[in-house]
């Protein structure tokens, strides 16, 4: 029976790749996460009593702790979902970033390297590595330009994982995952922040109570936007070829931040429309977009603070290589995933 150790387990990522590796193999799952004094374990809860779920403590900022690992358990597969991923938080914490998802792939390969060499590793990419785009849409070739801390320590962890296997023979890849969500993201992500307050909203208006709207940023930043549980498939597919190869996994789709807000309040069948502050629309600084309910409220406005030092307006990707190649496809749509997260939001507010 093989072994894979999955990091960030306890994250949308890595609980959705441990669902699927019970369900798609038989592999012991060896699940690793940081200590803390109070749990997060709802996403692994329901897994907790299978046999071949294993708890194990695992800081992946601690070399020795990640060595001792790896020596111990010399597993197959090795699967890297643990990282600080709020883009925003990245330039008020970017020594943080640096240091949980760059230094701590290096920690990660060096054990393998030492310890567990016929080893399968996966670091997981991000879109933020293109940054600064010059070609849309992207694909492999696309050169790395980040525009955050975030996505500069992205890079660094995928030149690291392109040294060891070009250095030592290790099979290393680095997916590039577009924007990918779903119920168990964090409520600190734009795309839940709006299905989470989209269901407070609605429960307010249900009860007659008064209601804050939703503060957000960046309206007409667009992203490409998959479900979190296609991609999974996607890291595994990449995991088991016969030679190590990296490849981008998208919807082939750009939405905006307006357009996701547009539909989330739509599915809660809360109507709306954007509007400025003042009411005669005179003055028409982005700062001062609104989005109102048809009886006035307002529903979104825009906070300043939530702008970033410098934005990354598109991300589009071009996932052709991996559907030809992997035989991996997408199943749900951008409509679906918005209705899945605001269905679920209003059952759990």
């Amino acid at each position: 029976m093989k072994k894979v150790i999955i990091t960030g387990v306890t994250g949308m990522d890595g609980s959705h790749m441990a669902d699927y590796l019970m369900q798609k193999t038989d592999h012991t799952i060896i699940a690793g996460i940081r200590r803390l004094s109070n749990d997060n374990h709802k996403n692994i809860n329901h897994l907790k009593n299978n046999s071949r779920f294993k708890l194990i403590d695992l800081d992946i900022t601690d070399s020795t702790n990640i060595e001792n690992t790896i020596r111990e358990e010399k597993p197959d597969y090795f699967i890297n979902f643990a990282a600080n991923s709020f883009v925003g938080n990245s330039w008020t914490m970017p020594i943080n970033h640096m240091q949980t998802n760059c230094m701590a792939v290096l920690y990660q390969l060096e054990a393998i390297r030492k310890f567990a060499p016929n080893c399968r590793y996966y670091q997981s990419g991000s879109s933020e590595e293109f940054g600064d785009v010059i070609t849309v849409p992207q694909n492999e070739s696309h050169p790395l330009r980040p525009r955050s801390p975030y996505g500069a320590s992205k890079v660094s962890a995928r030149m690291l994982v392109k040294v060891y296997r070009e250095s030592y023979g290790l099979y290393a890849i680095q997916g590039w995952l577009f924007n990918h969500e779903g119920v168990r993201r964090g409520v600190e992500f734009v795309t839940r922040k709006i299905t989470h307050n989209v269901a407070r909203i609605k429960k307010a208006i249900q009860t007659g109570e008064n209601f804050e709207p939703v503060e957000l940023g960046n309206l007409d930043a667009r992203r490409d936007w998959s479900d979190a549980e296609d991609f999974v498939d996607g890291v595994w597919k990449m995991l088991n070829q016969n030679h190590p190869k990296e490849y981008v996994l998208s919807s082939n789709e750009t939405h905006t931040v307006r357009e996701f807000v547009e539909k989330t309040f739509l599915v809660a069948g809360i109507k709306g429309h954007w509007s400025y502050l003042n009411l005669d629309n005179t003055d028409k600084r982005p700062e001062n977009e609104v989005f109102r309910k048809d009886t006035g409220e307002i529903l979104v406005k825009i906070n300043p603070k939530f702008y970033r030092p410098a934005e990354v307006d598109l991300l589009f990707g071009d996932s052709s290589l991996a559907r030809k190649e992997l035989d991996w496809q997408p199943k749900i749509s951008f409509d679906q995933l918005v209705k899945k997260m605001v269905e679920n939001d209003l059952c759990n507010v």
